[in-house]
C-alpha cells in the first residue's frame, strides 16, 4: 500500500515538476518577444555599465602575449635576485602598456591630422574636378548638342535643388545638426573615458590573468561533472589559441600590407598616400572582403582627382592582394581556422549582420570554435553507436 502511493507520488512530482517548468518557459518565451525592447534595454544598460571591463579585458587579451614575451627574458635576467617573478611580471605589464599607449598615441597624434589634410584636400579639389569632368564631357558630346543640351538641363536642375535645399531644408535642420554634434562629441568623451578605464582594468587584469585562470578552472572542475569539464578546458584551448592565432596573425598581414601600399603610392606619387595606405590596411583585417572594401572607396577618392592614378591605384592593389593571399598570408596565418571557402564566407555574413564591424573580424575564430565543437559531438556520437566505417558516409553523397 505504502508503496503504490510512494509511486502515485513520485508520478505527481515527476508530472508537476514537468508541468512547472513548462509553464516557466512559455512565460520566459512571452516575456521575451512581447517585452523585447524592455529586454533589449536592459541588456544594453547593463553592457554600457560593464563597457570599461569588456575594454580592459580585449586589451589585457592582447597584450597579454606582449607580457608573457617580455617576462620570459625578464626572468632570465633577474634569475639570480631573491624574487625576479615579481619584479619581471611588473615590468613587463609596465612595459607592454606603455607600449599600447604609444602606437594608440602616435596614431592619433601623426595619422589622425593626415587623414584629416586629406580629407579637405579632397573637398577643396571636388570642385575642379568636377569642372573637368564638365568640360571633358561638353568635348565628348560636341558633336551631339541635342545630348549635350539635355545632360547640361539636368545638371543645372540638380544645382539648383542643391540650392533650394540650403537655403530651406538645411536652415530647418541646423538645429538638430548641432544636436548631434553635441551627442557626437558626447559619446566620444564616453569612449575615451571607456578606454582609459579599460587600460586600468586592463593592468589589473595582467597582474592576476594566472589567478584567475586557476580560479576559473578550480570552478569549472568544481561545479560541474569530470567529463564535461575537460570537453569545456580543451575548448577553451582551442578557442584561445584558434582567436590569438588569427587575430594576431591578421594584423600584422594588415600592417605589413598598409606599409607596403604606402611605399607603393609614393613610389608613384598618388595623392593622399597615408589616408588611402590606412584604408587599405584597416579593411584588409576583415577577411574575404576586406580588400574591395578598401580598394573601392581609395579608387574613388584618386577618381575625383586624377582619373588615371585611380586606374594605377586599382592594378597596383590587385597585384598587392595576389601578393597577400598567395605569399603573405599563408607565411603568417597559414591554415589557421581549418575552414572550407564556403563557411568563412558564411561566418563573415552572418556575424557582420549580427554584430557589425566586429563581427567582420571576428566572424571566422568564432564560427571555427562553434564548428570544431559540433565536429567534436559528432565524432563522439559515433563513437557511441560504434560507428567506425566512415565509407558509409560518401563524400560525393
Amino acid at each position: 500500500m505504502e508503496k503504490k502511493f510512494d509511486e502515485k507520488k513520485s508520478q505527481f512530482l515527476i508530472k508537476f515538476t514537468s508541468m512547472a517548468a513548462a509553464f516557466s518557459v512559455a512565460v520566459a518565451v512571452y516575456f521575451f518577444f512581447y517585452r523585447f525592447n524592455g529586454v533589449v534595454g536592459f541588456i544594453n544598460s547593463i553592457l554600457a555599465i560593464l563597457m570599461p571591463f569588456i575594454y580592459g579585458a580585449a586589451f589585457a587579451y592582447l597584450l597579454c602575449p606582449l607580457c608573457n614575451f617580455f617576462e620570459k627574458r625578464f626572468m632570465k635576467l633577474f634569475g639570480k635576485m631573491k624574487n625576479p617573478k615579481k619584479l619581471a611580471e611588473s615590468l613587463s605589464i609596465t612595459i607592454s602598456i606603455i607600449i599600447a599607449i604609444a602606437v594608440l598615441t602616435l596614431f592619433f597624434v601623426s595619422v589622425i591630422p593626415q587623414i584629416y589634410e586629406s580629407a579637405v584636400g579632397i573637398v577643396n579639389k571636388a570642385p575642379g574636378a568636377y569642372r573637368n569632368g564638365e568640360r571633358l564631357l561638353n568635348e565628348l558630346l560636341a558633336d551631339y548638342p541635342e545630348q549635350a543640351a539635355y545632360i547640361e538641363s539636368n545638371l543645372n536642375d540638380t544645382y539648383n535643388a542643391v540650392q533650394n535645399w540650403m537655403k530651406t531644408d538645411m536652415l530647418k535642420s541646423l538645429g538638430q545638426i548641432a544636436g548631434s554634434v553635441g551627442s557626437g562629441i558626447n559619446n566620444v568623451v564616453k569612449v575615451l573615458g571607456n578606454i582609459f578605464l579599460g587600460f586600468l582594468v586592463a593592468v589589473y587584469l595582467l597582474f592576476s590573468r594566472r589567478t584567475f585562470a586557476r580560479q576559473s578552472k578550480m570552478a569549472l572542475y568544481g561545479l560541474l561533472p569530470t567529463k564535461m569539464a575537460e570537453l569545456i578546458h580543451e575548448e577553451v584551448i582551442y578557442a584561445d589559441k584558434m582567436f590569438s592565432g588569427f587575430l594576431y596573425g591578421k594584423v600584422l598581414d594588415s600592417a605589413i600590407i598598409g606599409v607596403l601600399c604606402f611605399i607603393g603610392c609614393v613610389a608613384m606619387r598618388l595623392e593622399f598616400p597615408i589616408l588611402i595606405s590606412v584604408i587599405v590596411g584597416v579593411t584588409n583585417i576583415i577577411p574575404f572582403f576586406g580588400p574591395y572594401i578598401g580598394m573601392i572607396p581609395s579608387a574613388l577618392i584618386l577618381l575625383i582627382v586624377n582619373p588615371m592614378h585611380s586606374l594605377y591605384f586599382l592594378i597596383f592593389v590587385i597585384i598587392l592582394q595576389q601578393i597577400d593571399g598567395n605569399v603573405i598570408g599563408p607565411k603568417i596565418l597559414g591554415d589557421t581556422t581549418g575552414l572550407s571557402s564556403f563557411w568563412v564566407l558564411f561566418s563573415i555574413l552572418f556575424f557582420g549582420g549580427i554584430w557589425g564591424f566586429i563581427g567582420l573580424i571576428v566572424g571566422v575564430p568564432v564560427f571555427a570554435t562553434i564548428y570544431d565543437i559540433i565536429r567534436k559531438l559528432i565524432k563522439r556520437g559515433l563513437k557511441k553507436k560504434n560507428i567506425t566505417n566512415l565509407d558509409a558516409f560518401p563524400k560525393d553523397s
